[in-house]
């Protein structure tokens, strides 16, 4: 692959709200990319403190019915009904990856270099977003769409009693994805010119 092409497929990564559950792609390639992204996104000190949970099929629906309901109990009734609409949303998708950092090797790290104890955590949160994003552009390469969401603290508790999660390890996004049904709306990009700076 040349940077243009890699260049390409960070264009084509948008986030998509509009899911199907019929995909063209199989669960072992979703989890072939799953495992993959994880074993080469890089880490702070090599931590490898990414964990991750994949749902598909019913476990996917799941948790977006426990995050309706959890959601239910403390959004207003009448405000209720977009909130409604944007879970249907999420569950009408194929699967979820839930993304984790294990807080006991950011903690080992803090021990073992306490001069860069504060940093470990923000280290920690930058690697996780790193595998967010290989993920998500090779979901799309793969024509999926995605989108990432953040319903943690919420959902915590009741996700780690429902698939077993170790104490240890901290909720940080949720991906739900599908096949996209309608394209990504419209997108405004502000002056390069204001956001780099290329010393003379």
């Amino acid at each position: 692959m040349s940077a243009s092409d890699f260049l390409s497929a960070v264009r084509s990564r948008r986030t998509i709200y509009s899911l199907s559950k019929e995909i063209q792609v199989s669960e072992e390639r979703i989890q072939e990319i799953v495992r993959e992204a994880v074993k080469h996104t890089p880490s702070a000190f090599n931590s490898q403190s990414a964990r991750v949970l994949v749902l598909f099929g019913e476990q996917h629906d799941k948790l977006w019915d426990l995050t309706t309901e959890i959601l239910r109990a403390i959004v207003p009734a009448d405000k209720f009904e977009s909130t409604g609409q944007r879970m249907g949303g999420f569950r009408a998708g194929y699967g979820t990856i839930l993304y984790f950092e294990d807080q006991a090797a950011v903690e080992a790290l803090q021990a073992q270099f306490p001069s860069y104890a504060e940093r470990f955590p923000t280290w920690s949160q930058q690697s996780s977003g790193m595998l967010q994003y290989v993920i998500w552009t090779a979901l799309e390469l793969e024509g999926l769409g995605a989108s990432l969401q953040h319903y943690n603290p919420l959902i915590d508790e009741k996700v780690r009693a429902e698939w077993g999660i170790p104490e240890t390890w901290q909720l940080i996004a949720q991906m739900p994805f599908g096949h996209p049904t309608a394209p990504p709306g419209d997108k405004e990009f502000k002056p390069l010119e204001e956001r780099i700076k290329v010393s003379p």
